[in-house]
């Protein structure tokens, strides 16, 4: 079986080079040919340039396509996949045409399985994680309130004036400020229009003690059933989100006023303008660190105090590996490619998976590629 990478961006290398390098058959496609020479040419890999057409010739029945492209291009090629009787992965959000996608997965026997990067990935498996070991608790009732956050971001090291360096996709950041979401708080669900409307405080729970910005990011209601809450649980609070070093909202008001008056074609043209002074005025010079902090905790309350809660805590930044970014995303797409060829993931269209024996694994290994990762118990 041939696993067929497709796409060599900034945050696909440590994964790629790891498939490489634990002897898989791996054949690795880019538009440009010349950028996944310098991402894997070291290693020998088979390199060719990237095109639907071209993938799908290649794909044999059994094979594995990832797709590190942006997201609009995932269906196609899982569609492509389905023609050929190969599997799917893909780090991104299961968008509604992937997941019509399901029962033609089913049928044909196959596996799509996504949302196995950083944020969506690794939150979801710990968030899985955390809550099989509520529900095995001397702790667990089912009249105890809930409360559920996750808060994941990317931010620089070494602290600039702008608050964030861009190791994604600029004008992919720029656009997730446009989105709306959706959250549980207090009882009530709460709406917001823009991330900036509802940025709140998060004490982190570090070795060190630290502060950041936080904001609620797309909608967090589905996940609920995802990380398989029980529709009769009392949940107080849910909360899916971004997390920013403090300073950030200050830093960054300007952008969210022009971000409100755009609109329409020009808006767009605006906002990749945008990107693209932002990402020439702050990017990573070369060898300098990035961050990546996540912080995925669930707590239940019985009268009025805490009978579990526990946190899972990551802190991660660049080194002689490489970005932080890179590794956290890519690294965990190259578990679900082992699993699927291992046949450890079902047939049909998923996200993370919550098996408890991948959940160990994955977690384990996770541990190897962040500086500080821990659970813990606060009572």
């Amino acid at each position: 079986m041939t696993i067929h990478w497709c796409g060599t961006g900034l945050s696909s290398g440590p994964g790629l080079r790891r498939l490489i390098e634990t002897g898989h058959k791996v054949v690795v496609w880019n538009r440009t040919v010349e950028k996944a020479q310098e991402a894997v040419g070291d290693l020998g890999a088979d390199i060719r340039a990237y095109s639907l057409e071209a993938l799908a010739a290649a794909l044999q029945p059994g094979d594995v396509a990832i797709s590190m492209l942006p997201a609009d291009q995932h269906v196609a090629i899982a569609q492509t996949c389905l023609d050929k009787g190969a599997h799917f992965v893909s780090s991104s959000y299961i968008a509604p045409e992937m997941k019509a996608l399901d029962s033609a997965f089913r049928e044909a026997g196959l596996v799509s399985v996504n949302e196995v990067g950083l944020d969506p990935g690794i939150d979801h498996v710990m968030a899985h994680d955390l809550v099989a070991r509520y529900r095995a608790s001397k702790a667990y009732h089912v009249d105890n309130v809930i409360s559920f956050t996750s808060y994941c971001g990317g931010v620089p090291k070494i602290p600039n004036p702008f608050r964030y360096k861009f190791s994604w996709a600029p004008l992919g950041v720029l656009k997730a400020l446009r989105s709306p979401s959706r959250s549980l708080r207090n009882f009530a669900e709460l709406r917001v229009n823009r991330p900036w409307d509802a940025i709140t405080r998060y004490d982190a729970p570090l070795p060190q003690p630290e502060s950041f910005e936080v904001y609620p990011n797309r909608d967090s209601y589905p996940f609920m059933e995802d990380y398989r809450f029980d529709p009769d649980w009392k949940v107080k609070d849910f909360v899916r989100g971004t997390i920013r070093l403090n300073g950030w909202e200050a830093a960054w008001t300007p952008v969210f006023r022009e971000i409100e008056t755009l609109e329409g074609p020009s808006g767009d043209a605006r906002l990749a303008e945008m990107a693209a002074q932002f990402v020439a005025e702050n990017s990573y010079a070369p060898g300098e660190p990035d961050r990546v902090i996540l912080f995925v905790s669930l707590k239940a309350e019985r009268d009025g105090r805490p009978v579990f809660h526990e946190t899972w805590a990551m802190d991660a930044w660049g080194d002689a590996r490489g970005s932080a970014m890179a590794r956290l995303v890519s690294t965990p797409v190259s578990f679900a490619v082992e699993s699927v060829l291992n046949r450890e993931i079902a047939v049909g269209v998923h996200a993370a998976p919550h098996d408890p024996k991948l959940l160990k694994s994955w977690l384990g290994q996770v541990r190897g590629l962040a500086q500080y990762m821990e659970r813990i118990e606060h009572i």
